[in-house]
């Protein structure tokens, strides 16, 4: 017979296997566990047994499931100021992007430049993407912030990422409009060159 064919007992039932029906003090024989109740009702600490040892292959312990990780509490708080910073960023930007012709402006004006697109309604649809990359960007980095956060990995360097492609990524497309304008183009290169 093997181990797989069940052993029919003189009453016609299944003679049980793997310990099924024993009772907990033939467990204990089987598997050679020391009685600890008798040493705890007579108040003697039971001897204790010998750690086994570790296992040779930790990812065969690792591969029973997945294992909880501690919280880390800088990290999260790093990650909330970083994308309240995002936030705050993304909601003061955002007027500004929205009135291109005020923004080239300013911008031009604090190189020392006395100019202003040929076409200044060129700007606005530019102005509203780079709008629209800011708040997009900012809640698809949030929101893969969060899963982080919930997964219990090191998740502070998403936002800084995140801010740092979606900005660059906003500054390329307002200065296509100033790119797409040779006089001002030129002019602001003689005002950054010297």
């Amino acid at each position: 017979m093997t181990d797989l064919t069940p052993e029919i007992g003189p009453d016609g039932r299944q003679r049980p296997r793997f310990g099924e029906y024993a009772t907990p003090e033939e467990q204990r024989a089987r598997i050679q566990v020391p009685d600890v109740t008798a040493a705890l009702e007579s108040g003697v600490a039971p001897a204790t047994a010998a750690a086994p040892p570790a296992s040779a292959e930790p990812a065969a312990a690792a591969a029973s499931g997945p294992v909880a990780r501690k919280p880390r509490t800088a990290d999260r708080i790093a990650t909330a100021l970083l994308l309240a910073f995002g936030l705050f960023n993304v909601l003061t930007s955002v007027p500004a992007l929205l009135d291109y012709a005020g923004y080239l402006e300013v911008f031009l004006g604090s190189f020392g430049v006395d100019q202003s697109l040929a076409d200044p309604g060129s700007g606005a649809a530019w102005g509203f993407s780079a709008a629209a990359v800011l708040i997009g960007g900012w809640v698809v980095t949030a929101l893969i912030s969060l899963r982080s956060l919930r997964r219990g990995r090191l998740t502070f360097w998403i936002p800084l990422v995140g801010g740092l492609v979606f900005n660059t990524i906003s500054a390329v497309l307002m200065i296509v409009p100033i790119m797409n304008d040779p006089a001002l183009w030129s002019a602001l290169q003689r005002a950054l060159l010297g």
